[in-house]
């Protein structure tokens, strides 16, 4: 079982977190509630997913964070999560709507659940990843809004509000920091002088500047590194 040292949301409040979760999720559901049937089959920004199967992850995410919670294994199997994204992918939009809508307030009420030194305990998530059952607020709210730019439906990686950047900088930042894959030093710096440390944990490091949300595109692979500016070329980022 591994720990999460490189895959912590270092949460804050999760009952705050909970909060920015649904506000999230209603700005999803109303773009979703704006699509047919046609734009739900169109291609996402993912390679190889429709909007469908972006859609078809996020209601089943929701799902296995319930499980999460309730102690249950977070996903049966690797398979099994692939195999139930395939499944719902096809679905109408109304159909996705309605799941989504379902599955997030299964999840919501699974948060009000939650009190107190409840969420200090330990829990289990995909492949043997351990964490702070705290985190799992902050885990679904990077889930619905990246996932709700990877739609391509208008909402984009400057439309993310600023609080969510700049946890999301931090928590990519520790992420990759000493990442095995990721050899070189990278120090990210936010135009307001913010900087955070990450990848090899010796050397010059490479100065990446900008603002957060432009770190942020760049280090979930959302962007290529546009808004950018670098001491060196930007060094390649280790795969999510």
């Amino acid at each position: 079982m591994t720990s999460p040292a490189h895959d912590n949301p270092a949460a804050e409040s999760p009952a705050a977190d909970a909060t920015a979760v649904r506000d999230a999720t209603e700005r999803l559901l109303a773009a979703v509630d704006a699509l047919d049937d046609a734009a739900v089959r169109a291609p996402s920004h993912l390679p190889g997913w429709t909007r469908g199967h972006v859609l078809a992850h996020l209601a089943r995410n929701a799902d296995a964070l319930i499980n999460v919670l309730s102690g249950r294994p977070m996903y049966v199997s690797g398979e099994s999560r692939d195999a139930d994204i395939e499944r719902d992918a096809p679905h109408t939009a109304a159909e996705h709507l309605e799941d989504l809508r379902a599955s997030a307030a299964r999840l919501d009420a699974a948060f009000a659940d939650e009190a107190g030194e409840s969420w200090q305990r330990t829990v289990e998530l995909r492949n043997g990843v351990t964490d702070l059952a705290a985190s799992v607020p902050f885990r679904r709210w990077i889930e619905v809004e990246l996932h709700h730019v990877d739609l391509g439906v208008g909402y984009a990686i400057d439309d993310l509000p600023a609080g969510f950047v700049d946890r999301e900088t931090a928590n990519m930042a520790r992420r990759f920091d000493g990442h095995p894959d990721l050899t070189e030093a990278v120090e990210l710096r936010a135009e307001d002088g913010r900087s955070w440390r990450t990848g090899a944990r010796t050397g010059e490091p490479v100065v990446v500047v900008g603002t957060p949300a432009a770190l942020t595109g760049w280090l979930t692979g959302r962007t290529t590194g546009s808004g950018l500016s670098a001491s060196a070329p930007l060094p390649s980022l280790p795969p999510l």
